[in-house]
């Protein structure tokens, strides 16, 4: 690329050292002297002759010597391009940045292939970022200004890489565009960029927040091209020119997951769906992320016109209050699993801690929300727009306006000059003072105290306001309890009346059970420090506790987990300083007997929660894997073996459990979690099983096992409470039929006997209970048949003997533990059978049959029995399998062991109309969301009117309602909605079936 085009000097005689206002503090050590000056007598002479002759200028030497001690990112870029330096220490920044972008864009146009566009784009962005740190860090441009930079670079990164990509697809004769200069007008993709980017205001080491519409029905697509695979091809190839690693390093990382339910939906998704989910499932954060939506690349007119027909689910018509709450609700759930509660100056999260960039932001996008829908003048992108017309409207004061600026500028160049050390996607500061105190001098102040003053000052005015704005709020939810004397026992009347008052049915025991805890002789407490501790938060504890389904329970339950403390100091001190965790594990406790009884028993797995890793992604199967084996490498027995798997599996519900509570993960992560966890433990069981039972009984010839998971874990749809429906599938060489160990078996007998001690591994009751239930009933014959099957044997009845329902059940058959070529078979033996030509109407007839047969044999008039209620879970697994086994012949893409992919499969190969996809998919989401809550706290049937507040709350919140009974109604309606749906598709096929 040309670097010297017309702009590139700048205008005034004047380069960009000559505009330095500010530096970084140099410390007396001059350790960064050292490190510069080295770099400079490496340099070619005339490279250091231009070089020296830009640091003449007052804090030109300040600040290249500052990057060389403070920042390896920036030190780097320096050493890998002097040229690039002095070219950017000549320019005027402005004009510069503007000829870079075109320089890039037309580079790329002309570029031969994909590599060629990598390495363009990777060359300019660096020489973008050298050129915004320089501004920023020497005062040349103010803070909104780099991060306007910053944003156009971005943009200007995504429409290159998506014009390169369809001028690609034009040339392969799959876009026909009016005009091949600019293949994406007219081409029906919309690329929205959101949050910081959409807004102008993206940080310097930030993400790219992008959503990635089409609109099937307006596009230059060839005729014979499908839409949505054509779109999600090119989406993901745009994300991976931005975002792979190569040489040159990366342009910017992508993230496409603030579309409509990422963990169930394509990369690019249709206009219509995405229209219908924000209208029927849109929630609070979706809206206010939607106030920065801005159309950024590919169809702009067509994204234009997308956010107009979006702007009535973003911008209600009624002032809107209620999202004051949820906003507010989802910060403090930020800070709360962040551990940023408090202002602080070491480790504080300058973004999402207390006082920081997020609370003024969500200041601003609240009141936006409340009234933006009838007051269009507050419907800005900008977080700075937003203060000015808030104040302009009356809503705030022009005093509150100009302090939430000047601290919104000051904490995104906290920010940025964070992310400047090692170009990463952090907001926290270092951990330790001597550290802050280095990070004080790169910012330009002398000293940590100095920096630390301004900062805490920054943090405690946008605090003030945020309070102001949500001044309800009461993270402990204490702050209005009575000051009792909680050791006082069961004597005292205020307590008692206290404790009733909260709700407990046996206030006196559970007075002395307090005075005990306080004043007995329980192990955690013989150091006295921990006592004060557990004193101190015994308040907020009791009254967590008292929200629970069961109070009196909830206590009993919290006295068995401290009595089973024997070293909990570490613990509880955790918990004295943490009300958060304290809530969280009072929630356990009292809402969730199954995982209050573990935690009980086992304290130990408590330390999950303390982990840092707790609310962090959730670990994938291969880190699962590495983390079980971690677990067993080292059992000496095969009895420590079976005790370490059901410590790992307990650990694993708890946690996964503990999650779904808190509302840190999302049903569908959690069921995929149940499934990963349970498949890891039961390949690991195979093996150890297998070695086992070969060294006393040899091998056959030949022979190959396999596990055939079935039902939730097949589908990988699991809860806390799932069973395992497993099948095992067998083969050898009937040649030579007997094993060749010290005891040998023959053949069937072989199998029999291994499959029964599998079991065994999984539901012999030791020291840690039960592994997990094992239901075998799916094998072939069910109970009348042998516990193992032969591969020709299964294959064989499978064909031409199982029922209708035993194929539904196939439906959701999945190889969980076998060798690869083994796996290929038993696929291509399942995948027959359910592509085989069937007749709708007997199919139809059969499954309209065992429904009814299900209703009455389990009910379906309580509707708050998801699974088994008319239009409950059942209802759509059915649809699901039906529609399956009835077009897979003709459309085999249909399958999928997945409730949720089949109808989308369904839908998008026409054999399910979109609209009641569209109602199948949220009335799954809302059965999952609902029943992962129930399966954790409810062990019986849910009762709604012997249900606590906490448990109805939890359950208002996993169904995105505003209050329970607006959920009860949710669910009402959904069921008939389903029920209607399931009587169509099935009276449209057999109508004397479906009645």
């Amino acid at each position: 690329m040309n670097h010297s085009a017309p702009g590139n000097a700048d205008k005034h005689g004047e380069g960009l050292a000559a505009r330095f206002a500010e530096a970084p503090h140099i410390a007396a050590s001059a350790t960064d002297e050292r490190r510069f000056e080295n770099w400079l007598a490496e340099l070619e002479p005339a490279q250091s002759v231009r070089l020296e002759a830009f640091l003449v200028h007052p804090l030109a030497r300040d600040i290249l010597a500052g990057i060389a001690e403070f920042s390896p990112y920036l030190f780097e870029l320096m050493r890998a391009d002097p040229p690039r330096l002095i070219r950017l220490l000549q320019c005027d920044p402005d004009t510069h940045l503007e000829a870079l972008i075109a320089e890039a864009r037309s580079a790329v146009l002309a570029a031969a292939d994909e590599a060629e566009v990598m390495r363009l784009l990777r060359r300019t962005k660096a020489e973008a970022a050298l050129l915004t740190a320089l501004c920023d860090i020497g005062g040349v441009w103010p803070v909104m200004r780099v991060t306007a930079a910053l944003t156009d670079v971005a943009v200007s990164s995504v429409q290159a890489a998506l014009q390169f990509l369809l001028r690609q697809e034009a040339a392969r004769g799959k876009l026909s565009p009016p005009d091949p200069e600019v293949p994406e007008e007219g081409c029906g993709l919309i690329v929205l960029a959101m949050g910081k980017m959409g807004a102008g205001e993206l940080n310097y080491s930030s993400d790219i927040d992008l959503i990635v519409f089409f609109d099937p029905d307006a596009t230059t697509l060839a005729p014979d091209i499908e839409p949505q695979p054509f779109f999600v091809r090119v989406t993901q190839a745009m994300a991976r020119i931005l975002q792979q690693r190569t040489y040159d390093g990366y342009v910017f990382r992508v993230d496409l997951r603030l579309r409509p339910d990422p963990s169930s939906t394509q990369v690019a998704i249709s206009r219509d769906a995405a229209l219908d989910y924000y209208e029927r499932e849109g929630r609070t954060w979706e809206r206010a992320a939607m106030i920065k939506a801005r159309a950024c690349a590919g169809d702009l007119k067509a994204g234009e016109a997308l956010l107009a027909e979006i702007s009535p689910f973003v911008w209600r018509k009624h002032l809107d209050f209620a999202a004051l709450a949820d906003v507010h609700d989802m910060k403090r759930q930020m800070q709360t699993y962040r551990g940023q509660s408090e202002i602080a100056v070491e480790s504080h999260n300058v973004k999402v801690g207390r006082g920081g960039i997020r609370e003024i932001e969500f200041f601003a996008q609240t009141q936006q929300l409340i009234a933006g829908g009838r007051h269009p003048e507050l419907r800005v992108r900008p977080t700075l727009a937003a203060l000015d017309v808030l104040a302009a409207s009356n809503w705030i004061t022009f005093t509150a306006r100009d302090e939430l600026a000047m601290a919104y500028a000051f904490l995104r160049r906290v920010e940025h000059r964070l992310q400047m050390i090692a170009d990463e996607q952090t907001h926290a500061l270092p951990e330790d003072k001597k550290a802050v105190e280095r990070f004080a001098w790169f910012f330009g102040y002398p000293d940590r105290e100095a920096f630390a003053r301004d900062m805490l000052r920054q943090l405690e005015i946008v605090q003030g306001h945020y309070e102001k704005l949500f001044e309800s709020d009461d993270p402990t939810g204490t702050a209005k309890l009575p000051a009792i004397d909680y050791r006082a026992g069961p004597e005292e009347p205020r307590l008692l009346q206290h404790l009733a008052s909260l709700g407990f049915k046996k206030p006196a025991a559970v007075a002395q059970t307090m005075r005990d805890w306080i004043d007995g002789n329980y192990r955690v407490f013989r150091v006295e420090a921990t006592r004060s501790a557990f004193v101190e938060f015994l308040p907020a504890l009791i009254d967590g506790l008292a929200h629970a389904e069961e109070p009196d329970r909830a206590v009993v339950a919290f006295d068995h987990f401290l009595q089973a403390l024997q070293r909990g100091g570490r613990l509880v001190t955790l918990l004295g300083q943490n009300r958060e965790l304290v809530a969280l594990v009072a929630l356990v406790l009292g809402a969730a007997p199954r995982l209050g009884e573990m935690l009980a028993r086992k304290p130990q797995l408590m330390d999950g929660l303390i982990d840092p890793r707790f609310f962090g992604a959730m670990p994938d199967r291969q880190e699962l894997s590495e983390r079980l084996a971690a677990t067993v490498q080292d059992a000496s027995s095969y009895e420590e073996f079976l005790d370490r798997l059901r410590l790992f599996g307990q650990e694993s519900l708890f946690l996964i459990g503990t999650r779904i509570l808190s509302g840190t993960v999302s049903a569908q992560q959690a069921s995929t979690a149940f499934a990963d966890v349970a498949e890891g433990i039961v390949h690991t069981v195979h093996g150890l099983v297998a070695d086992r039972f070969a060294a006393q009984h040899g091998r056959i010839q030949g022979q190959e096992t396999a596990i055939l998971a079935m039902g939730r874990l097949g589908s990988r749809e699991m809860t806390a409470s799932s069973d395992l429906d497993l099948i095992l599938l067998y083969d050898f060489d009937s040649d030579h039929p007997d094993s060749d160990g010290p005891k040998s078996l023959q053949g069937a007998h072989y199998f029999a006997r291994f499959t029964q001690r599998l079991i065994s591994a999984f539901t012999t009751r030791t020291n840690y209970g039960v592994l997990y239930e094992v239901d075998m009933r799916l094998r072939p014959s069910g109970r009348a048949g042998p516990v193992a099957s032969s591969l020709v044997s299964f294959a064989d009845y499978q064909a031409n003997e199982a029922w209708t329902w035993e194929h539904m059940a196939l439906t959701r058959a999945r190889v969980v533990s076998a060798s690869p070529e083994f796996r290929e078979r038993i696929e291509a033996v399942i995948r027959d059978v359910l592509t085989r030509r069937c007749d709708p109407v007997i199919i139809a007839t059969d499954v309209a049959d065992m429904r009814r047969a299900i209703a009455q044999e389990k009910g379906e008039t309580d509707y708050w029995d998801l699974k088994y209620a008319a239009g409950g879970m059942i209802d759509i697994d059915f649809i699901a399998q039906y529609l399956q086994l009835v077009h897979a012949h003709a459309k085999p893409e249909i399958l999928d062991v997945g409730t949720m992919q089949v109808l989308e499969n369904a839908a998008r190969l026409g054999v399910l109309p979109q609209s009641e996809a569209e109602i199948l998919r949220a009335a799954t989401r809302l059965y999952y969301d609902l029943t992962q809550i129930l399966r954790l706290c409810v062990s019986d049937r849910f009762r709604p009117e012997t249900a606590g507040t906490d448990l109805q709350r939890m359950m208002a919140r996993a169904g995105d309602a505003p209050d329970f009974s607006s959920l009860e109604a949710r669910v009402k309606e959904t069921q008939a909605e389903v029920r209607r749906v399931f009587r169509a598709l099935l009276e449209a096929t057999s109508p004397a079936s479906a009645r």
